[in-house]
């Protein structure tokens, strides 16, 4: 883990969320990031259940207070959750809450006794989940002779026989139409793009560079895009199936939901916040395509794990991503038998910002520690192109961080970024089928696989498109 690099990245989602005090957890082992003083229950009987156990451990314990003990949202909601206050937000400080911590060991036996799980933190799902808490590589602005990677495949849009792609992120940069392979897509504006000084700031973009990689592959769609994770790609739980209802209400369930976001949450039983919508999802015509995450761990990432899952395993398709040069794992992504397939993810190329007018970037973060070990290749996450304030050994040096300019395209590294490839595969599949059924064209897709790449020594099944050019691996030297 690089430690510097996850309170960096704390701290740009807590100022994102600055009425939201978060912690690391479990404890202090920073897996994930949840909100302090409060847990998630099912609305009804359990939550009171929840409420009384907790309560009633709370008096019992010395330290603890059970005056804190109480509901701090709705009782019913269409989520199906509701937050219970179990202790002071603003007590003790990121590296854990004690307070979660009693209440989530207070209702053990009544989850035992249940069968099930009763009570969860609150986490943050976000575009920059866990351990690393951000994405594999910032963007880097891309070289005037570069080209879109992958490219766009020759075909036409049909409005009367398009796939929808709903994708659900920050939102669209101001000028994305002058770029022509955007000029379809539709959807929420991305809010605050730059600040005082002109700068854009962090993961502005995110949502058009998806929603570019889609329109690549995938030329008859209709792609919608929400700015749902506009706060610095962040948004509680608790609110996000309430935001997930809201999309499709507003834009009518599409053939593909693709998804760049989600979290670890130290359990095999997925998210108590996105029940409800997976419930829904998986009575709907509806494909959800989900980024594996960037933690390079096997631990269950949701929703993407849901792939995994009995009963949601057709209505979900979990994405990692492949090495730049598409024979391997990337370095940082997740894996596991619950990842389904994975695309290339590594230093892709492809529309950003400033096409009307060239925005300049600084690079915020001053240090970049190496994130993972024992890779003989010089991953993204741990040799980022520009790097601030880091001399050429890797220590912080004086200086101000590096400021570029985006003139239009990017090239960007992440599974936020394999997802829309398998997406528009999906969709692509789809129209050349003439298959109306989005799970039906990814089980397809799936079993016409005769491509693998290996990943931490498991072949696992690899998405290539015909369009993306591999990018060579730079090797490092060995220790001396």
């Amino acid at each position: 883990m690089a430690p510097q690099r996850f309170h960096e990245q704390f701290d740009q989602i807590q100022r994102s969320m600055p009425d939201v005090p978060l912690a690391m957890g479990p404890d202090d082992s920073a897996e994930f990031l949840y909100e302090k003083g409060v847990v998630l229950a099912r609305d009804g009987e359990e939550a009171r259940v929840v409420e009384d156990t907790v309560r009633a451990h709370f008096t019992a314990t010395t330290g603890l207070v059970a005056d804190h003990v109480r509901r701090a949202g709705p009782e019913t909601n269409r989520t199906g959750i509701t937050r219970i206050q179990v202790g002071d937000p603003n007590h003790g400080d990121r590296t854990g809450d004690r307070a979660v911590g009693h209440a989530l060991r207070a209702l053990r036996e009544p989850e035992g006794r249940a069968g099930r799980r009763l009570v969860s933190r609150n986490h943050v799902v976000s575009t920059t989940p866990g351990v690393n808490a951000c994405n594999p590589c910032e963007p880097l602005p891309a070289l005037l002779t570069q080209t879109p990677n992958p490219g766009p495949v020759s075909g036409s849009h049909d409005p009367q026989t398009a796939v929808g792609v709903l994708v659900i992120d920050t939102g669209l940069v101001h000028d994305y139409r002058s770029y022509p392979l955007l000029d379809r897509v539709q959807g929420d504006p991305q809010l605050t793009e730059t600040d005082a000084d002109g700068v854009l700031q962090q993961y502005v973009g995110h949502g058009t560079f998806i929603a570019g990689l889609v329109a690549a592959l995938a030329p008859n769609t209709d792609i919608t895009v929400t700015n749902t994770l506009n706060d610095a790609g962040a948004i509680l739980e608790s609110e996000f199936g309430g935001k997930l209802f809201e999309a499709v209400d507003r834009h009518g369930w599409p053939a593909i939901i693709s998804l760049s976001a989600g979290t670890p949450n130290g359990s095999t039983a997925g998210l108590l916040g996105m029940e409800a919508f997976m419930e829904a999802l998986r009575e709907q015509p509806t494909l959800l395509v989900a980024a594996a995450g960037n933690n390079a761990s096997a631990t269950p990432f949701w929703p993407a794990a849901y792939a995994d899952v009995p009963g949601y395993e057709n209505s979900v398709l979990s994405v990692g991503a492949l090495r730049s040069d598409g024979e391997y794992g990337a370095c940082f992504t997740n894996h596991g038998g619950w990842v389904k397939v994975y695309a290339p993810g590594e230093q892709l190329t492809g529309a950003l910002a400033g096409f009307d007018a060239p925005v300049p970037y600084v690079y915020q973060h001053t240090t970049y520690e190496a994130c993972r070990f024992g890779f003989t290749y010089a991953c993204t996450c741990q040799y980022p192109r520009h790097t601030g304030v880091l001399t050429d050994t890797g220590a912080t040096g004086p200086g101000k961080p590096d400021q570029v300019m985006f003139e239009g395209f990017a090239q960007w590294s992440g599974t936020s970024f394999a997802t829309p490839i398998a997406a528009g595969l999906v969709a692509d599949r789809m129209n050349t089928a003439k298959e109306p059924d989005p799970r039906a064209a990814r089980t397809q897709l799936l079993a016409g696989i005769t491509d693998y790449a290996e990943v931490r020594g498991a072949h696992v099944p690899a998405l290539r498109p015909a369009s993306w050019q591999p990018v060579p691996v730079v090797r490092l030297a060995p220790p001396a």
